[in-house]
């Protein structure tokens, strides 16, 4: 189709080419927005990587004013130039970019997410790359950035995810070639799964600090918080932003609205339900673990410090307690798919880390016939009669 304002008009979600100009074209997302580009190639030959570049929005540009520009930068492309590589207009440092980038980031990621890809990009990736033009960056800058980091792989590996998404998208708005993604090859360091099981006398140590936190004055309800994770699995963000409409203590239930893999629903033991039952609920709040007026507390970090010194677990992570309630159901029968369920995991692969706290089928075998082997040739087991057999091993 030749792009005019009928067209423009009509056109569905996908991209649109023009059949009179080469490499010009509309886009038009999901949302109904549209936006014109311009596709080419550098150099020639058909061996060069494809480039495309945004033009404008619709609706700032008539179809015909963004044909002109794409016109204007075919004109470059015979020259021999590369319009991509030559535009140098604001907003096109890695430091503006990563701006534009967050604010779309904001719209469809929920807020934790977007909260931590903030502080990565302010503290590590705009000090390192925020001066340079995101054409200007390459693979080598990205490895040097994640090397940084070595001594913090976790942290690392993160900022490079975090770094694909972002020039995944510069790709996507023209900014990058296709293709060309900087973060992508570079080798992610090893990971060591973190997890951290209670056992039985760190559990009994922990009630007993909870217990004094309780009379010593810390803030009751960043202390039921913590009973509430060790009790139902939940995330501390699930803990924290719980609502008093989604608790429901006659199914022993709470009914999540959204979480971190979408609505679920936490299991509300009778400890739980009986905790929950005696917290003092604050009018004008609407939630379980109270903060400001009005409002949910937003960190118990300073409280669950104390609370672990005094129970002589200085390692011991607030996540922790996730691990330990799963730790704890494996321990006491259940299956993979149930102990998933409870904690909320939506791909089962996550919950599998778990698998080697479960007992062995095969193990719990052996074990059975070394009971039977054993009593029988303790004597106590029940048979037929012994017979004794001479040193040669001939029965006479």
């Amino acid at each position: 189709m030749r792009i005019g304002k009928r067209e423009v008009d009509a056109a569905g979600p996908g991209r649109h080419y023009d059949e009179a100009l080469a490499g010009f074209g509309l886009y038009v997302g999901t949302s109904g927005a549209k936006s014109y580009f311009f596709e080419y190639r550098p150099g020639r030959g058909r061996g060069v990587a494809k480039r495309r570049m945004t033009i404008g929005k619709h609706g700032v540009l008539t179809p015909e004013q963004a044909r002109k520009e794409a016109v204007r930068l075919a004109g470059i492309v015979a020259g021999g130039a590369d319009p991509l590589a030559e535009r140098q207009r604001p907003g096109e440092t890695v430091a503006e970019l990563l701006d534009a980038w967050l604010q779309e980031v904001e719209a469809v990621r929920k807020a934790k997410t977007v909260a931590d890809y903030r502080w990565l990009v302010d503290r590590h990736v705009k000090p390192a790359l925020g001066r340079k033009l995101v054409s200007a960056v390459d693979r080598a800058a990205v490895a040097r950035l994640h090397h940084g980091l070595r001594e913090r792989p976790y942290l690392g590996n993160y900022v490079l995810r975090c770094l694909g998404a972002f020039f995944g998208w510069c790709e996507k708005r023209g900014y990058l070639p296709a293709g060309s993604n900087p973060a992508r090859h570079v080798q992610k360091y090893r990971e060591r799964p973190r997890e951290r099981f209670l056992s039985q006398r760190e559990l009994a140590r922990l009630g007993r600090a909870l217990r004094a936190a309780e009379r010593s004055g810390i803030n009751p309800y960043a202390v039921a918080a913590i009973r509430l994770l060790v009790l139902t699995g939940a995330r501390l963000n699930e803990v924290l932003t719980l609502r008093w409409q989604d608790v429901d203590l006659a199914a022993g239930c709470a009914r999540l609205a959204d979480s971190k893999t979408g609505a679920k629903s936490l299991r509300l033991p009778a400890p739980a339900r009986a905790l929950l039952a005696s917290l003092p609920r604050v009018e004008g709040n609407a939630f379980v673990v109270v903060g400001d007026p009005g409002r949910h507390l937003t960190t118990i970090a300073k409280s669950w410090r104390r609370i672990r010194k005094a129970a002589l677990l200085p390692d011991l992570r607030l996540h922790d307690l996730r691990h330990s309630f799963a730790s704890i159901a494996v321990a006491g029968g259940a299956s993979l798919p149930v102990i998933g369920g409870l904690l909320g995991h939506s791909q089962p692969q996550t919950t599998a880390r778990y698998a080697h706290l479960s007992a062995d089928p095969l193990q719990q075998a052996a074990e059975a016939v070394g009971r039977v082997v054993e009593a029988a040739w303790s004597g106590s087991g029940k048979g037929g009669e012994v017979v004794d057999l001479p040193a040669g091993g001939r029965k006479r």
